[in-house]
């Protein structure tokens, strides 16, 4: 079994990856949640744009209920199995239903089709991937070594997001074809991964929690500066990644006249994602975790910044660009989940209470929000500048310069503004020992 030693010792690799499997089936069901999904519901279902993005925003609010709720669910369960497994498993078929429902419609879906089965398909993936979380930030309460758990996860992750990726240059018959072909791979795929994980990991074992109250555990929370501090920045820069991710299929369809090699972009970004975790990793060794996320975040603006001089047929310069963010994003998958858990045991220390599943509930509220307003922001705009998604269409240049700012420019800012928040965090390694030291001088 896996379970924390009193000297805190490294994880060996074959448990980090039956804990990581996991990520990679998850990633190629969410990859279309952003990227296929809003595009196919627009433009091959004809559904109005605007509609779509309410749509997918209102379902994602949904989980501002059901994230803090499976949270504060998961903390207090009590099994033979331990607290997270068993809500691993309990979503299997709830996440499996509803994709399939979602991915492959019945003819005349429409809008409640969209939003009563994206409300599920939610829920089930909450079930799923917030335990999934918290059970990572609890196999270990070493600083350094959390990285090492959270690029496991991510490196699967990115694994799946690659295999999603890629997907359109292997199967022929457009968005509906892929999802499909996604969907029966994942009927198969996801459960045999996730009963893996559960069945090689252990959960290290509870400590007897300390007596507390819905009161000091809100005061704890709001006094909790780093969180406060880190879940806003998470957001912001969520939504910058969330921007250029909802939008790439139509800016290489629109602007590059490149929609065929689309899935050649996107390998091409997440593969370098993969390369570039390990230098992450060390990176926050040497600058902190924060400052290595700042570097990161502040190379891709860089990066960055040339895409609206971008026109039509300019895939090397394009494919130049997915190579150097892409070398940015192994930061952002490794070293803030890192991070969360950090900020996890400052609540522990100051109110003896375990809330690794609350936590993680807030951050995936952050994280689908993020998403979430990147479509409703995005969709609406590009349907007030009379953008035409469907297949063929030709757009004017208003509504093409709109494409052009929405999918560069807009997520520029919003990573500077979480640049800003993070450079200064109060939280590195001495800072941590010395969290880690009043939490191990409570008998």
């Amino acid at each position: 079994m896996a379970q924390s030693s009193p000297d805190h010792r490294p994880l060996a690799r074959r448990l980090l990856a039956a804990y990581g499997l996991p990520g990679l089936p998850m990633a190629a069901l969410g990859l279309p949640l952003f990227i296929y999904l809003p595009t196919f519901y627009a433009a091959d279902l004809g559904l109005n744009l605007t509609a779509v993005g309410a749509v997918l925003l209102l379902a994602r609010l949904w989980d501002g209920v059901t994230d803090p709720a499976i949270g504060v669910l998961s903390d207090r369960t009590v099994s033979r199995w331990g607290r997270r497994r068993p809500w691993i498993i309990a979503g299997l078929p709830v996440t499996l239903l509803a994709m399939w429902m979602l991915f492959v419609p019945p003819q005349g879906a429409g809008i409640a089709h969209l939003l009563g089965w994206s409300m599920l398909l939610y829920l089930g993936w909450t079930m799923i991937s917030l335990p999934h979380s918290a059970w990572g930030a609890e196999l270990s309460p070493d600083y350094h070594e959390r990285s090492r758990i959270t690029a496991s996860r991510e490196l699967f992750v990115v694994l799946g997001t690659l295999i999603a990726a890629g997907l359109p240059a292997l199967v022929e018959g457009g968005n509906a074809a892929v999802l499909k072909v996604l969907a029966l791979t994942l009927l198969i795929a996801l459960p045999l991964t996730i009963l893996l994980a559960c069945a090689a990991v252990g959960e290290p074992p509870r400590p007897a929690p300390r007596t507390s109250n819905w009161r000091l555990a809100i005061r704890v929370l709001a006094a909790n500066r780093p969180f406060r501090r880190l879940i806003v920045a998470y957001l912001l820069n969520g939504i910058a990644n969330g921007l250029p991710a909802t939008l790439v299929l139509l800016f290489a369809a629109q602007v590059l006249q490149l929609g065929e090699l689309s899935g050649l972009f996107l390998t091409v970004y997440f593969g370098c994602g993969i390369l570039s975790i390990p230098v992450w990793i060390a990176a926050s060794r040497r600058l902190e975790k924060h400052r290595a996320w700042c570097m990161a975040m502040l190379l891709n603006c860089l990066f960055f910044a040339p895409v609206p001089f971008l026109g039509a047929g300019d895939m090397a310069g394009f494919l130049a660009i997915c190579v150097l963010t892409g070398l940015c994003l192994g930061a952002d998958l490794a070293l803030p989940p890192s991070m969360q858990a950090d900020v996890v045991d400052i609540d522990t220390a100051e109110s003896g209470a375990h809330r690794a599943g609350l936590y993680f509930a807030l951050w995936g509220v952050a994280t689908k929000l993020a998403l979430a307003l990147a479509v409703g922001i995005a969709f609406p705009i590009l349907d007030l500048f009379g953008f035409q998604a469907a297949s063929g269409s030709v757009n004017d240049p208003a509504a093409l310069t709109a494409l052009a700012a929405l999918y560069a420019i807009a997520p520029i800012l919003f990573k500077l503004a979480a640049i800003a928040l993070m450079w200064g965090y109060p939280i590195g390694a001495a800072e941590h020992a010395a969290v880690k030291r009043r939490i191990e001088a409570v008998p």
